[in-house]
């Protein structure tokens, strides 16, 4: 590649476990033959956290559960060509968007946080506050999924998905070639 623009890769973590940017090194050497083809820009992975020039694929790990998730999702479609969801918390809400099902109360918000910070059975707050300092981000009112907040370009599954599924799709992808995956490559054992 000699003289070629090498591709912009921005990834970030919203809602989830960073569990995903885990799998991303787990394609061990697989990631040295990346690197000759791609840079990654803003990423937790090179501590950036502004883009420096527009990506040409950004991966999105985790879903929106408060009001700076929503921006910074926002901020990618905007500086992205191509918007990827990596793993489930990013396709369908994952772990974190549990609390969408168990509120059953009229004020669903007020009750997960009380929960969280005043009734909880290991919690030990002796001012019985929620917190809620300006620097906070808003929590909203569910955890949402990328793609009800964006459009998402394409999605890669699992929880996390393997590093060699990642290195496949975005090597596929980066060349113009990907046009999903094969049913057999999809393998969660």
């Amino acid at each position: 590649m000699t003289g070629a623009r090498k591709l912009r890769i921005a990834t970030v973590s919203l809602a989830g476990c960073f569990g995903c940017h885990m799998a991303l090194l787990d394609m061990d050497e697989l990631l040295i033959g990346l690197m000759e083809k791609v840079e990654f820009d803003r990423s937790p992975l090179t501590d950036m956290k502004t883009f420096t020039r527009r990506a040409d694929v950004g991966i999105i790990e985790g879903g929106c559960c408060n009001e700076e998730n929503v921006h910074v999702l926002q901020d990618f479609r905007r500086n992205c060509d191509v918007l990827v969801a990596l793993g489930q918390c990013a396709i369908m809400g994952g772990l974190p968007a549990m609390r969408n099902a168990i509120m059953h109360s009229d004020d669903p918000l007020r009750e997960c946080l009380e929960e969280a910070y005043i009734s909880g059975p290991y919690i030990r707050n002796t001012t019985h506050h929620v917190p809620n300092d300006p620097v906070l981000p808003l929590v909203l009112d569910r955890v949402y999924a990328s793609s009800e907040v964006v459009r998402i370009d394409h999605q890669i599954p699992g929880c996390a998905p393997s590093g060699r599924l990642i290195h496949d799709t975005l090597v596929s992808l980066l060349a113009g070639r990907f046009h999903g995956f094969d049913p057999h490559s999809i393998r969660f054992d």
